[in-house]
């Protein structure tokens, strides 16, 4: 991307292939016109410039067919909720041959695209490692593979420009990839709105994109400098030309930009990566800005109309923002038992969003910077569960989230009935709150699906308890049958008292979607409570290899005195998938079931869930529902990264043993899984 790009032309590539032959570069006036000569691109600019375009005809290809399979799938989950609302029978089932030929073509995608290696569980100090799915990685290869064949293919350039001719392409090809990295960051961006698929999912693609720019960076000033260097005009080149060193500064940049924006650095401190990220960004664009010469006029397309793509995308924002809080929020903080905090906010602009959107949330009156903090916070309410209030569940780690945590008051007040808590609420202190948003909320919808499985590790619950609530409004209030028959909710706790966070909504979605005769349960799941662990007299070891070093196991059973031997021992009681076989007395007044797969406890403040010790057994989870469904299966996790792998690989594997839409009849399996950290 220097003068190379557009500069002044001697002869060059027009009259023939240029030769050092006959030159004297120890003469200063010979070197001086060879160089001017060998940075002449006035036919190279050409070819960069139409492979920059051919790389641009990819992309739209690529977004075209995302496209084409976004609104037919939208198209046809409309057609499921209008067939249902008719009387239709098994309206989540394919029944064209079309249809069946889509649900085919998808069914094989899913398989190929879904898997994920991520352990399920990791070490604390690498929560963040992640191995992307499979789709993603097919993806990113196919994106490398592009840009490296339009590098290297038909680049064999005669005479003295073979490498400054491969320089000046990978420059073009280098500043073709500003637009795409600036289109993929932005929250209003072309791709979200073509495709449907939001974009914080996009994110991998945005900095992706920025590590092939720096690779191709790499490209452009090795073989430029290779071509320098070979007739020792390297330090000419440098005193002569402004562009190496404004080349050098965009380079430094971008290359700190990619290094910022590994997962370590990210997790160390978000607030900082992104304020740092921004002005780096800003800087790298100026720095391009002068790089490129006047004569690249082409080139610098590439970098004027993305930028200014995104100042009017920060401009949206900003007017979103400030029209949305035009009537500041007021936010109710009432910290809960587990290190976290439940957040009530009431504004009176934003009364829609979607089911699993979420929002920048800021407090103002927070700390002393307060004001330039914003932590996202998935709405775990609906536009009418709660009043219009947005409703967010924050655990407490550190910075911003440990700050409300600590600020929060200490009050029962969110696990009373709503209406009660209202009442507490108005003589409880509130502070002054903003919000930026909401997004996201792009999965399928739910209510087009047979049946229903949601997945939940920890606070991963407010995405999968608003597609619940949803789910249940629409049922109970919308007059018109929905598609989806069945619905399962699994939530994996550390404790089981945990499940009061959200009880009153639990009991409300499940009394809804029942009385719309839809099949529901609800499993929690509690991996360390101390009333199933060997400590507790109620409960035995279940034989399990646990590290009890670290603790009370929590692979515990009920004593059942039933199978005492005579020697006063007890057996462990084994696991059933059946009903109720076995009640007791349990701790906290809870009533404990034992069958042979599994040992459930009943919480007299939670009917309506069945309570499991230990983490929950996805695969089986999974097979359970796609046994019984008469249509397509819906599948959403929302938890730590090893979760949603573990989810991942079940849904692939039971795809692949029952041959889903490929003969056997076994209906397909849709799964959205939500990033959470």
């Amino acid at each position: 991307m220097d003068k190379d790009m557009g500069g002044d032309s001697m002869g060059g590539g027009s009259s023939g292939p240029l030769s050092p032959d006959g030159v004297d570069f120890s003469d200063p006036d010979q070197a001086g016109d060879f160089l001017e000569t060998l940075l002449n691109d006035d036919e190279l600019k050409v070819i960069g410039n139409a492979y920059a375009r051919y790389f641009w005809y990819g992309v739209v290809t690529a977004v075209a067919i995302a496209a084409l399979y976004h609104w037919t799938r939208k198209v046809m989950l409309y057609m499921r909720l209008r067939a249902a609302a008719r009387g239709a029978q098994t309206p989540a089932r394919p029944k064209s041959v079309l249809a069946k030929w889509f649900a085919t073509v998808t069914a094989i995608a899913r398989e190929a695209t879904y898997f994920d290696l991520t352990p399920y569980r990791l070490p604390s100090s690498v929560r963040w490692f992640k191995i992307p799915p499979v789709g993603t990685i097919v993806l990113l290869i196919t994106y490398l593979a592009l840009v490296l064949a339009l590098e290297f293919t038909n680049d064999s350039v005669p005479g003295a420009q073979f490498w400054q001719a491969r320089g000046i392409r990978a420059g073009w090809l280098a500043v073709a990839q500003v637009p795409l990295t600036i289109l993929l960051v932005g929250r209003n961006n072309l791709f979200t709105l073509i495709t449907g698929v939001s974009y914080e999912r996009l994110n991998v693609l945005h900095r992706w994109s920025s590590r092939i720019m720096l690779l191709l960076a790499i490209f452009h000033f090795s073989f430029q400098s290779k071509a320098w260097s070979d007739y020792g005009l390297m330090k000419l080149e440098w005193t002569t030309d402004s562009c190496p060193p404004t080349g050098i500064a965009a380079f430094a940049l971008l290359l700190w930009m990619n290094l910022s924006t590994l997962a370590p650095f990210r997790f160390w401190s978000y607030e900082f990566f992104v304020w740092q990220h921004l002005i780096t960004f800003a800087g790298f664009i100026i720095a391009v800005a002068y790089h490129l010469p006047s004569t690249a006029t082409w080139s610098r397309i590439y970098i004027y109309i993305p930028s200014a793509l995104y100042i009017i995308d920060r401009l949206l924002r900003w007017t979103w923002l400030v029209w949305s809080n035009r009537n500041l929020s007021r936010a109710t903080l009432t910290r809960l038992d587990g290190e976290a905090t439940k957040v009530v906010l009431r504004n009176t602009t934003v009364k829609a969003w979607r089911a699993g959107s979420w929002v920048h949330l800021s407090l103002p009156g927070l700390g002393a910077f307060g004001w330039a903090q914003t932590h996202p916070a998935t709405i775990m309410s609906t536009p009418t569960s709660h009043g219009g209030d947005m409703v967010f569940l924050l655990k407490g780690h550190k910075g911003f989230t440990k700050r409300i945590m600590e600020s929060a008051d200490s009050s029962t007040d969110a696990l009373l009935p709503a209406r009660d808590a209202e009442k507490g609420q108005e003589q409880r202190q509130t502070k002054y709150a903003i919000i930026n948003g909401p997004y996201g909320g792009h999965h399928q919808d739910f209510a087009a699906f047979d049946s229903v499985c949601l997945i939940a590790g920890s606070t991963g619950v407010m995405f999968t308890l608003a597609i619940l609530q949803n789910l249940a409004e629409r049922a109970a209030n919308g007059g018109k049958r929905l598609p989806v028959r069945r619905v399962k909710f699994v939530w994996c706790v550390k404790q089981h008292d945990r499940a009061k966070w959200v009880s009153n909504e639990l009991v409300a979605a499940v009394e809804k979607l029942s009385g719309a005769g839809i099949e529901t349960s609800v499993l929690i799941y509690a991996t360390c409570d101390e009333s199933l662990t060997e400590s507790n007299a109620e409960v035995k070891l279940c034989g399990c290899n646990c590290d009890k070093s670290q603790g009370p196991c929590c692979c515990a059973a009920p004593v059942d005195n039933d199978n005492a031997s005579e020697d006063g021992s007890t057996k462990a009681v084994a696991h059933a998938a059946s009903p109720t076989q076995i009640s007791e007395k349990g701790p906290d007044s809870a009533i404990i079931s034992v069958s042979r797969k599994e040992i459930v406890v009943k919480r007299p403040w939670l009917p309506c869930a069945d309570f499991c010790s230990g983490r929950p057994m996805l695969r089986q989870t999974l097979t359970e529902l796609l046994d019984g469904a008469d249509g397509e299966s819906g599948v959403a996790v929302c938890g730590p990264i090893g979760m949603g792998a573990e989810v991942r690989r079940a849904v692939v594997g039971l795809s692949d043993e029952r041959a889903i839409h490929k003969g056997s009849g076994a209906q397909g399996c849709y799964l959205h899984v939500e990033s959470f950290s």
